[in-house]
This record gives structure tokens, sequence and C-alpha cells, in this order.
């Protein structure tokens, strides 16, 4: 059972990472990666969405919505979900950490309808995972997006201070080293038959 959910928490961090492999959640891994205080700030709130979302869509799914036969509407009831949770975490980090709150801006928002937090409950249910199961993936999902979050951060600031050519600044340049890491997750590939 601890070898599966570590298969499955090394596979969705690394193997199948949703920035660098699936190129899922681009929009928000480009705008907050500029900085590294708001790239550690958006990765324990993306983590923290994907694991209690994926716990909460499962419970949902496989207690109430398949056994009324209710299957068929998973993903209207997942963004259902997602949405009234990140409305939650939006209000509580809006009072915790009012600064963090203004610098992720819109893009925390756009957590409601961003395909990772979808994508974690949806393939939770397509590959029928158990409960554990379910939050090792939200967990190991979270883990990558921050994982990819904090390279490109790092990165990007010490762009800031680099002689990049003048057509390559700013986004170029931040697509140019996405590709390059994309590459070398690529390494991953193979490692874990999931």
């Amino acid at each position: 059972m601890l070898e599966d959910l570590g298969t499955i928490f090394i596979a969705s961090a690394l193997i199948n990472n949703f920035v660098f492999s699936r190129y899922l959640g681009l929009c928000i891994f480009f705008g907050v990666s500029k900085k590294m205080e708001t790239a550690v700030g958006m990765s324990m709130t993306f983590t923290a969405v994907m694991v209690i979302s994926a716990a909460l869509s499962w419970l949902v799914y496989n207690l109430v919505m398949l056994p009324a036969g209710l299957g068929f509407l998973k993903i209207v009831v997942f963004i259902g979900i997602v949405a009234g949770f990140v409305q939650g975490a939006d209000t509580v980090l809006k009072k915790i950490n009012p600064t963090l709150y203004h610098k992720l801006g819109i893009y925390l928002v756009l957590i409601t309808t961003n395909c990772i937090i979808l994508a974690v409950p949806v393939i939770s249910s397509d590959e029928k995972y158990n409960f554990m199961q379910a939050i090792t993936l939200g967990l190991g999902s979270g883990a990558g997006f921050s994982l990819a979050l904090i390279i490109m951060a790092s990165i990007r600031e010490r762009l800031e201070l680099a002689n990049v050519p003048k057509p390559f600044q700013g986004m170029p340049i931040a697509f140019i080293v996405t590709g390059l890491i994309a590459l070398a997750f690529l390494g991953f590939s193979g490692l874990i038959t999931v």
C-alpha cells in the first residue's frame, strides 16, 4: 500500500508534472513565478487547495454521486467544490496575510477554474483511486507544481540581473527556460510505470 502511494506521489510530482509534462496551469505558472515570495505563497496555497479539493471531491463523487447515478456530472460538481473551497481560502488569506493576498492578486481567483486543480479529482475518479490514493495524487501534484514554480522563480529572479538580448526579455526568455526545464523533466519518464 505504501509503495503504491509512493509511486503515485513520485509520478504526479516528477514524471507527470502538470507544468512540464502535461502543460497545464501555465497562466498561473508564468504570472506568479516572477518573484520567489509570490511563488512560495502560491505553492503553499495551491498544494493545500489540491489536497483538500481532492479529498472533498472523492467523498462527494464516491459517496453521493456514484450511488445516485450522477457520475456524468462530475466536472460540474468538481468545479463547484473547488470554487467553494477557493473562495474560503481567499477569505482566510485576506485576513491572515493581506500582503501576500495583494501580491497574488487575480491569480488567486484563477485557482477556481484552473485546469490543474480540476485535473486532480478528474484523474482520481477516472483511475478509480481510493481515498488515500486521491489525497496522495493531490499532494504529489501540489509538490510538483510547487517545484516548478520555485525553480522558475529562482531562474527568473536571476534573469532580471542577466544581460538578456532585448527581443528575448520578459516572456520570451521565460518560455525558452520553461522549455529547457521541461526537457530536463523528460529524463524522469520511464522511471516508474503508472
